[in-house]
């Protein structure tokens, strides 16, 4: 169920026939010729901008699939996004010929606000969407919908990441989404793996909270969505598909990666300013688990860096010598080991603790250099040039280093958080009574 507490505004609000929000200036048309007055337990919207060429053949073959393979009734209707070709004519006959096909005419673009006023008009059971040239197989459809109509989860998702997915596209848009999604975990530590295949569902009865609470009416209004649904509690359910590449996309790369940071941003604002409410809300045991797993966390970044490191530098050192192969090395590193900390180890919440965190990185890079080089140095003065020695020479470096930055960070950078997990952390720590034994460490 929808976590109503969260989510006050969005339920307040009456719900607008499409078409009569004056915010969105559109005009609809919702027909769906032959169809039983009764709502199908799963209605597809199609949302389509332009798409005269593919989009009979594949209504045709979706309207096919469903009457033939699918098990539950299932209605498709059609949203155009203020197409200026033939689209909504092909719509429009398309509503008219199949039974169980509708249509809706938005005056303004955005694939965003295709979806919304397609789900907010429905009145079935579980509420989809898929994009139009069909590039997800079908046979995954089933499986998307099934756990929203068992009452498992809120919200369904088709992912070309999740393993046992089979997945047909170019390198650079493969490297654009992975790296897209990369982004979004490490940001707003999301959960869900693939954050804008056009293969989606959601329950109806949560529907008109969640659409509540999103801006973004193009193409990040995917992200925006599970973003939300995460924040307020809704479970997700994930489907690894079958996934081929459009070659004729409508997509404009840059501006849809540009549109989409600006979204990941404004959702990282938002975050920020709701870090200290919902810091006030965590129990002590949360925030005494937070204070004891600070220290693994760091430790397995650190081990990373360090196998990092050693094996940069043994890349390096032939072609470049020793102590530039060091350098660089040590800068690459403690670039990665820097980033790697504000948003894994501390988790920092404030600029001000990014910029001092930094200041850290660059303050233990310059330590671990000069201890490093010194080390290194040492072993070519003593004529010991091997690997090995030279290994053993960085890694007394790198833990000297390393345990400058732990203090630096922990007492500097996140001084005031720390103190305050601390703390929490010996007020939930058992009590022992008077007299008792301490226990070993």
């Amino acid at each position: 169920m929808v976590n109503t507490e969260l989510l006050p505004s969005a339920l307040e609000r009456p719900r607008t026939p499409t078409g009569s929000d004056p915010e969105l200036a559109e005009t609809s048309h919702n027909e769906a010729s032959g169809s039983s007055p009764e709502a199908a337990v799963v209605e597809i919207a199609i949302p389509v901008y332009n798409e005269e060429e593919v989009l009979e053949p594949s209504i045709r073959r979706l309207r096919s699939y469903l009457d033939r393979s699918f098990p539950f009734t299932a209605s498709i209707v059609i949203v155009d996004n203020a197409s200026i070709d033939g689209t909504w004519e092909i719509a429009s006959r398309l509503s008219e010929e199949l039974p169980g096909v509708g249509a809706i005419h938005l005056d303004q673009k955005g694939r965003g606000r295709a979806i919304r006023a397609a789900w907010t008009a429905s009145r079935s059971e579980v509420v989809a969407y898929m994009d139009v040239d069909l590039s997800t197989d079908l046979d995954g459809l089933l499986p998307l919908v099934a756990p929203l109509l068992s009452g498992h989860s809120q919200v369904a998702i088709g992912s070309r990441i999740a393993s046992g997915s089979r997945v047909l596209r170019g390198a650079k848009r493969e490297f654009i989404s992975r790296t897209y999604n990369l982004i979004l975990r490490s940001t707003l530590r999301c959960r869900f793996s693939d954050a804008q295949c056009g293969f989606k569902a959601m329950r109806r009865d949560a529907v008109e909270p969640l659409l509540g609470l999103i801006e973004d009416q193009a193409w990040f209004f995917d992200t925006e969505l599970l973003i939300q649904a995460e924040w307020n509690g809704l479970r997700i359910h994930e489907v690894s598909v079958d996934w081929i590449d459009d070659p004729d996309t409508r997509v404009h790369i840059v501006s849809t990666v540009r549109e989409d940071l600006r979204g990941v941003w404004r959702l990282a604002r938002q975050r920020q300013a709701g870090s200290e409410l919902r810091h006030a809300h965590r129990s002590s045991r949360d925030e005494a688990f937070e204070y004891h797993h600070q220290m693994a966390r760091y430790a397995s970044v650190g081990i990373l860096s360090t196998v990092a490191y050693l094996a940069l530098f043994l890349l390096l050192r032939q072609p470049l010598g020793i102590f530039a192969a060091n350098l660089v090395a040590g800068a690459v590193t403690a670039a990665v080991n820097t980033l790697a900390h504000v948003s894994f180890t501390f988790r920092a919440d404030r600029s001000d603790q990014v910029r001092r965190a930094a200041g850290v990185g660059a303050c233990s890079f310059a330590v671990g250099i000069g201890l490093t080089t010194l080390a290194l140095a040492a072993t070519y003065l003593i004529g010991r040039t091997s690997s090995l020695a030279e290994g053993i020479a960085i890694l007394a470096g790198m833990l000297a280093a390393s345990c400058v930055r732990f203090v630096l960070l922990r007492e500097w950078a996140y001084r005031n958080h720390t103190r305050a997990l601390r703390s929490v952390a010996e007020e939930a720590a058992p009590s022992q009574g008077d007299g008792a034994e301490p226990q070993a460490a």
